[in-house]
């Protein structure tokens, strides 16, 4: 299998030279690193070439690298049925990038970059409806994100008196901020290993 995935990883940088910066093998996969711009017309090739034959389109999705000037990875998944290979296309792309939609190439497309979209905050230019899919109207910031706050900004509840759904911010009471790790009673008393070495100090 590795030896094909070898072939097959030469042949793809030999036809399309324009689309790969790097390539490896991992977990028995085909890694690709792909040009931004060129990511829609790499996958088409890969959808109909007939050594190719990657018909199907598993799965799309992000990594947050923070820290980085090109902050995100978008991650493609493919898979040949015909010749039973696997394939991740990688592509490095800024907060305020366009990534080119693959909607025209893989129809199911469609809902994987919405998610995307509504996790991450990357943009698809050509999409033909990029709007939230998992988080609720109104929703504010991009969940998956490492800078995103695990409260969130917005508490969602149903007020009995008002008869509807409201949206309010997040308000932490103090005492919920406090964790005694040691005690999971009120009155429990522990002693570690090394305590009584420490009594004996004083």
């Amino acid at each position: 299998m590795s030896e094909q995935l070898q072939e097959l990883g030469a042949y793809i940088e030999a036809k399309r030279p324009d689309c790969i910066l790097a390539w490896d093998i991992a977990q028995g996969e085909l890694n690709m690193d792909v040009t931004l711009t060129n990511i829609a017309g790499l996958v088409d090739f890969l959808k109909g070439d007939p050594t190719c034959r990657f018909s199907t389109l598993v799965d799309i999705t992000a990594v947050d690298y923070a820290g980085r000037a090109k902050r995100f990875d978008v991650v493609y998944h493919l898979l040949s049925m015909y010749q039973n290979h696997r394939i991740r296309l990688r592509v490095a792309t800024r907060e305020k990038d366009m990534v080119p939609s693959l909607v025209n190439v893989h129809p199911s497309a469609n809902w994987f970059e919405r998610e995307v979209f509504d996790m991450f905050g990357i943009l698809f230019s050509g999409h033909p409806d990029l709007r939230r899919i998992l988080t609720d109207y109104g929703f504010r910031g991009y969940p998956l994100r490492k800078d995103f706050p695990t409260t969130g900004y917005t508490e969602v509840r149903y007020d009995e008196a008002q008869k509807r759904v409201v949206y309010e911010p997040v308000s932490l009471v103090q005492e919920y901020r406090q964790f005694d790790f040691m005690s999971p009673w009120e009155g429990a008393e522990y002693i570690l290993p090394g305590d009584d070495k420490a009594e004996g100090a004083k």
